[in-house]
């Protein structure tokens, strides 16, 4: 026997009913989840159309909207929160921070001479990390002016250049050891002359950089960009590195990394791009697409398999796939799922890869962030919300640690479908995470600059 959740066996009716739309035209997905450190009961959730914050491990998510945050478009923030609670976000023209849980936000150095050698505002931030020891690393990849990777000691307040200042280099990525905050890795894509990617690597905190040869066995793209896109939290010399767009027409290529990047090994040649890659606290890791499924290795050194069962001429079982996904201090994975059909879950939680549960819906959103007139969530986002509850019939949050809109019935296990191709019927459970629709998916892929 097997339990069958009977909500998608009734949304089914309603699947001739368009998903919301929301002002930027794009469908409301979610595609990023981050955690602070020190706190395991906050998660901040980027979407299409803002930022959630949960400070109750999920059950009650409040909204920032774009316009608060000072963006727009089809443009996705990479999010960063310190321990204290500041949130950190990479725009176009500048680090937005949040320092009152997402009620006002400020670009940080905006206040800084224009010569001075700090002053990141006004310019495309493009990545960021922040150390365990609570310094705040930026990546800027600016097409007007030189690049540089810039260090803050005082959470985000001023910043200083990193000795990386390039006027034909993009820096696209930044990653500091979890293990040890002396051991930094950055990539970069250099648009002039011969166009290349870049990686170096520091030892001591970025007083000094190292370049690092790429091996040939690393294969691109058609525009050769790399990212650092995990470091083993237990050791700084074990890393995975994306090439992005090199397996055409729409994936990645990953490689692993167990001698701080010096040499790596092909471990995935994904279809889709590359959302997340986990390495977790007992020694495996995944890797996290949207439209090609996820892939877990046992090991820091095996083979990375695809999960769920792969079957010819027929619908895959359970394939988890995901929008986002992160891995919590107790081992807990947080997955971006499709709001609507199949999955059922803006987000959900699980131990195990295959076996998600839901966690939130968009209907279970509680409103805006509360925050004081005359803050940027107050003035910009408070009045957008009463059409935004519309779109989602949003009532708030349920009972929180249940599951009250997927309730589940024991049914006979049922016979494995017939091959014949697309229009077969699919024995894929409530936990699988797939593509809700074609247009959802192209929206939903990165943006790429």
């Amino acid at each position: 026997m097997r339990r069958l959740a009977i909500a998608p066996i009734v949304a089914s009716l309603l699947a001739a009913l368009p998903a919301p739309a929301v002002a930027n035209g794009r469908a409301p997905l979610t595609n990023g989840v981050f955690l602070r450190p020190g706190d395991d009961q906050s998660l901040y959730v980027r979407t299409t159309f803002g930022l959630l914050i949960s400070h109750d491990d999920g059950c009650t998510f409040h909204w920032v909207c774009e316009k608060a945050i000072g963006y727009g478009g089809e443009f996705d923030p990479k999010y960063a929160i310190a321990t204290d609670g500041t949130i950190f976000a990479t725009t176009f023209t500048g680090l937005r921070v949040s320092r009152d849980n997402g009620c006002t936000w400020t670009t940080a150095t905006s206040q800084a001479d224009v010569n001075d050698p700090g002053r990141i505002a006004d310019i495309w931030i493009d990545a960021i990390d922040i150390s365990p020891n609570g310094e705040v690393w930026v990546a800027t990849a600016e097409s007007a002016k030189p690049n540089d990777v810039f260090r803050s000691a005082d959470n985000g307040v001023t910043f200083a250049p990193a000795g990386l200042q390039s006027p034909i280099i993009w820096w696209k990525s930044i990653r500091v050891a979890k293990s040890d905050p002396q051991r930094i890795y950055v990539t970069g894509y250099q648009v002039a002359n011969t166009a290349q990617a870049h990686v170096r690597r520091s030892t001591n905190g970025g007083q000094s950089w190292t370049p690092v040869p790429i091996p040939s066995n690393v294969q691109y793209g058609a525009t050769p960009i790399v990212y650092v896109t995990a470091v083993d939290p237990g050791n700084a010399d074990h890393l995975y590195l994306t090439s992005i767009g090199a397996n055409p027409p729409n994936g990645d290529r990953v490689y692993r990394s167990v001698d701080a990047g010096d040499t790596y090994t092909e471990v995935a040649a994904t279809t889709d791009p590359v959302r997340d890659i986990v390495i977790r606290s007992n020694g495996s890791a995944l890797i996290a697409t949207l439209a090609g499924g996820t892939y877990e290795s046992q090991t820091m050194t095996g083979a990375f398999v695809k999960l769920g069962t792969v079957r010819a001429n027929a619908q895959d079982v359970n394939p988890p796939r995901f929008g986002c996904l992160a891995q919590k201090p107790d081992g807990t994975l947080i997955g971006c799922g499709a709001n609507w059909q199949p999955d059922y879950m803006a987000i959900g939680r699980a131990q195990n890869p295959l076996a998600f549960q839901k966690l939130f819906r968009f209907v279970d959103l509680a409103g805006p962030v509360a925050c004081p007139a005359g803050t940027n969530e107050a003035d910009e986002c408070a009045p957008m919300w009463p059409a935004l509850k519309q779109q989602f019939g949003a009532t708030g949050p349920g009972v929180c640690g249940a599951n009250p809109d997927l309730p589940t019935i024991d049914l006979p296990t049922p016979p494995p479908p017939k091959g014949g191709g697309c229009c077969d019927a699919s024995a894929s459970g409530p936990a699988s995470f797939a593509v809700g629709a074609l247009a959802g998916l192209l929206l939903f892929r990165r943006r790429r600059r």
